[in-house]
């Protein structure tokens, strides 16, 4: 069993919420990395029997309370993304890099489609394939997230 922070893993989830509302230049708003989704996708990933479904749904819960979206929409999206990587996480676990960013990209865009669809449903949202482009900025991001939160962990575990 790994060796887990729990401190970091605190300071991880606060992060990302703060970094999820924090302000962007409106331009490149549409192209915030998904940061939440990142630290359920790390956890879920490095430590899948002390983090996973109901996590990830009480953190998604969470981002519908600070992103005041309907109560329900990110909880769902992200306890869908912890119970893919659970499927597969001892497959993820052999992947180099640049393949964990493709399934990064993968699961994360499956997030954003399942937000992106209540939202259509409740009559709010975009059209087209914007909303995947947090999806392919947060598979950018993945090597510095998870070398960083690797690195912590090691020294603080």
């Amino acid at each position: 069993m790994p060796i887990i922070s729990y401190p970091l893993f605190a300071v991880s989830v606060l992060l990302a919420l703060v970094l999820s509302i924090s302000l962007f230049p409106s331009d490149w708003a549409v192209f915030r990395p998904e940061w939440l989704g990142l630290v359920v996708f790390y956890w879920t990933f490095r430590a899948p029997s002390r983090f996973g479904i109901l996590t990830a749904w009480c953190l998604g819960l969470l981002l519908d309370v600070l992103e005041a979206t309907p109560l329900g929409t990110n909880a769902m999206a992200m306890a869908v993304v912890a119970f893919l990587i659970l499927t597969i996480h001892h497959r993820l676990k052999m992947f180099p890099i640049p393949q964990q960013c493709l399934m990064v990209f993968l699961l994360l865009g499956i997030n954003q489609m399942l937000v992106h669809f209540v939202r259509q449903m409740l009559g709010g949202g975009y059209t087209g394939f914007a909303y995947l482009y947090p999806a392919l900025t947060s598979a950018l991001v993945w090597p510095v997230v998870v070398l960083l939160l690797d690195k912590l962990n090691r020294k603080m575990g």
